[in-house]
Order: C-alpha cells, then structure tokens, then sequence
C-alpha cells in the first residue's frame, strides 16, 4: 500500500471516479444522481487530496486537506482542515483509514501550518483520536461565511486540533471553549 498527495485538481481521472464513488457510498447522492468525479473544494482553500491505494492502485481511502488563514482573538493563524474522510465499505476495520488520518495529521505539521483543526460527528472523536487528533474542548468552528455562519454546534459534531508551531502551542487555551471563525465560503461550509 502507498498515500498519494496531490493537489485535487491534478489526482487522475481515474482515481478521482473511484474517490466519487467512496464518497457516494458514504454520503448517497439526493436524488440518485451521484456528482461528477471532478474537484469539489473551493480552489482559494488549496484543496490537497490523499488517497491510500493498494498494490493495483484501488483507492482504499481518501481524504482532503483544506487551508486557510484564520484570526483569532486577534491573531493570525495558518490553518488547515480535514474534510471528506472515507474508506471503502468494505475495507473498513482495517487501518487504513487510521493509517491515511495519521499522515495527514504529520502533512499538515510539515505544512508549516500552525494548526491543524476540523469537525466530525461525535461518534467518530475516538477513531481520531486515536490517529493522533485530541479533542479541542468547547470549541465551535464557525463555518459559511461572516454573513452566512454555519456553526458546528447546530449539528452533532465536535471539533479536533493540533497545535504545531511554537505561537500556536504558546495560545492553545485561547481556542478552548469559544467560537472560532473558520468561514471557508459556500462550497466548503465547515471542514
């Protein structure tokens, strides 16, 4: 098995129709008619795709990072995002999905990003913990934009972070319990 980086934009077609169709498994298409297998970030958020492939380059998972600059309580701050995390069905229980979280939390510290920072569903904080990203208590990454807010407290959904630069680490308290303005735009309304 391997991870292949790209920018989303450049994953070959033929993978990127495989990664539409895990992530058609995961979130079914409304109305039956599954997107097509192009990008689907917002270009401005960098989008960079991960994929774990087998032998015979079968995507067994996937995954993009997003990133942004973000303020908070008045700082500056290189952020990037998890988003659309999936493994094939039938590979689930395997590792791998743990496998390619756990790389993409050491790319995004070698991004020069000073924190790596996302939401996922409640139920899933221990599978992320596990692969390396501790719970950031209290917070809500505010999504959308200023005018549009999409809060991740309006759902199920709990928010993970790593602190990697030495600024970052030095100001970790101040993103505990509080609201951080993430606001990715309309295509990306919370990572």
């Amino acid at each position: 098995m391997r991870i292949v980086t790209a920018p989303e934009a450049k994953v070959p077609a033929g993978l990127r129709r495989q990664v539409a169709a895990l992530q058609e498994q995961a979130w079914p298409s409304v109305g039956g008619a599954p997107a097509a297998p192009g990008p689907v970030h917002d270009p401005a958020l960098r989008p960079l795709s991960m994929l774990l492939l087998d032998a015979g380059d079968r995507v067994l998972a996937s995954l993009d990072v997003l990133s942004k600059e973000i303020v908070h309580r008045g700082r500056t701050y290189a952020a990037a995002g998890l988003s659309a995390v999936v493994t094939d069905r039938a590979q689930r229980g395997l590792g791998h999905g743990r496998r390619l979280v756990e790389a993409a939390r050491e790319a995004v510290r070698e991004s020069g990003a000073d924190l790596g920072i996302f939401t996922c569903d409640r139920e899933l904080q221990g599978f992320y913990e596990r692969a390396g990203w501790p719970l950031l208590p209290g917070a809500v990454l505010v999504g959308g934009t200023a005018e549009e807010p999409l809060p991740s407290d309006r759902f199920d959904k709990v928010t993970l972070a790593g602190f990697f630069s030495a600024r970052a680490r030095r100001h970790r308290r101040d993103f505990e319990h509080s609201r951080i303005a993430l606001h990715p735009g309309l295509i990306d309304r919370l990572w």
